[in-house]
């Protein structure tokens, strides 16, 4: 019997509209942006992929749930809502909301770190590694190999080499708070985490008494890709998957605004009693009161709902799908791209894209730029200018890729929208040998990607 195609698992019952800006008002918009999307005003965007960050739709349940969610300032019961949801779903009985992830890593941070300390992980995002050296403390990379090749198809390119981190805590005992763990890696392609690995993870870091710490903004997408290429996980629900992956970590850090499909929020969740009374100084300190941290009752409430929804398999296997399917349509227009395609977004090697272009002269912030000219679509740039300068010399640090990061809305656009993502990427393609690259005119000390400025080179 022929299989019924699927499809979304909504209906769409509000929109929004957007304008279209001619070529040379986009022009005009990203020369006085200082070459920098960052700087750009949403309505001057077509088709924003620069974050799936807070960018998702919600649905009417979480509408709902807004409508009568509690602004207490303690003791609120959209907080025990949210609280209950979180403990049922990863199993960690403490849970601090903060308003945001990077406020749930400054938190969490602030009680574990000190100068001089060393993190290892699986390809730091720029928060976390920010966070980390804004504490004059080091983040150390422990990647596979694999993740280095962008043509390699390893199913989990997110996943630890155990060996280095072995050898990284042999070496640095004493200065190694904790280990941290993306699942799935952004910076790495949105790449998940096997089972396997985290528990290998995990049995390393009991062995040397170490802190295992999941940074989790996208964990039922890191769970959808074990239970569809992981072996023995293909009859698991997706809640099952997530309470074993949980089961392996002893804390973890949640930016809700993209796993939670909520526009603000986050959280941290602990096993430790005596980890969460050091976090309730800091959240009370830097994020509000601990029954909402930064958060109002309603996003709280929200968030509760959001949980719930983002573990359904259907819902899960039509936001992956489209990320799926966009990648297929840009490796099949020549486009090169980081695979295999990961989770949440398309990461475009801008390096082989413009083969021409030194990394000096930020071929992927290039290509963010002419990308939004061309078609209107912003992106963001995964490299040099993310990467920042060494803290300690001050040069430019270059990772192995300069990517354009497409990340994908949560059920906000058609694929009709990525039709015109791949036109653009192709019409770019076409004339790529006239491009030429930026330099900076101005970046901050720390995280210079978000507000830096750039100049066409002549």
């Amino acid at each position: 019997m022929e299989r019924m195609p699927y499809s979304e698992p909504y209906k769409i019952k509000t929109v929004e509209s957007i304008k279209v800006l001619t070529h040379q008002e986009r022009q005009a918009k990203i020369k006085e942006a200082g070459y920098n999307l960052f700087n750009l005003r949403s309505e001057d965007v077509y088709i924003d992929l620069l974050t799936d960050s807070g960018t998702g739709a919600m649905s009417d349940k979480q509408w709902s749930a807004i409508m009568t969610g509690d602004e207490s300032y303690a003791g609120s019961k959209s907080f025990f809502k949210m609280k209950d949801k979180i403990v049922d779903l990863l199993k960690m009985p403490y849970v601090i909301p903060t308003h945001q992830g990077r406020a749930a890593e400054n938190v969490l941070f602030s009680a574990l770190i000190k100068e001089g300390d060393i993190i290892p992980g699986n390809t730091h995002f720029d928060t976390t590694k920010g966070h980390i050296e804004f504490r004059n403390a080091f983040a150390c990379d422990c990647t596979i190999n694999e993740a280095s090749d962008a043509d390699n198809e390893h199913p989990f390119k997110g996943n630890v080499d155990i060996g280095q981190l072995e050898s990284v805590i042999k070496q640095n005992r004493s200065k190694v708070p904790f280990v941290v763990l993306t699942v799935t890696c952004n910076s790495g392609g949105g790449q998940p985490v096997s089972m396997d690995n985290i528990k290998a993870v995990s049995d390393t870091c009991r062995k040397y008494d170490i802190t295992l710490v999941f940074d989790v903004a996208r964990f039922a997408e890191n769970a959808y890709f074990i239970k569809t290429r992981e072996k023995g996980y293909e009859d698991k629900s997706i809640t099952e998957i997530v309470a074993e992956m949980f089961s392996y970590a002893d804390a973890c850090t949640m930016s809700a605004k993209k796993d939670g499909i909520v526009n603000i929020g986050g959280f941290i969740a602990l096993r430790s009693e005596e980890l969460y009374k050091q976090c309730s100084v800091f959240t009370i300190i830097y994020e509000g009161y601990l029954t909402y941290g930064g958060m109002a009752g309603r996003d709280m409430a929200a968030l509760a709902v959001g949980l719930e929804e983002v573990t359904d398999f259907d819902y899960l296997r039509s936001r992956i799908g489209q990320v799926q399917r966009l990648g297929k349509k840009l490796q099949d227009a020549g486009i090169p791209i980081i695979k295999p395609v990961g989770g949440h977004a398309i990461y475009v090697d801008a390096m082989k894209f413009f083969p021409h272009i030194p990394q000096d002269q930020l071929p992927a912030q290039t290509l963010g730029v002419e990308l939004y000219t061309e078609a209107g679509v912003r992106g963001v740039e995964i490299g040099i200018v993310l990467a920042d300068r060494d803290p300690i010399t001050r040069e430019n640090r270059k990772p192995k890729f300069d990517l354009l990061r497409l990340a994908i809305p949560r059920r906000v656009y058609t694929e009709n929208h990525m039709e015109v993502v791949v036109w653009g990427l192709k019409k770019v393609h076409e004339r790529r040998n006239s491009c030429k690259g930026l330099e900076l005119t101005y970046e901050a000390p720390i995280m210079r990607h978000f507000t830096a400025r750039f100049k066409k080179l002549d």
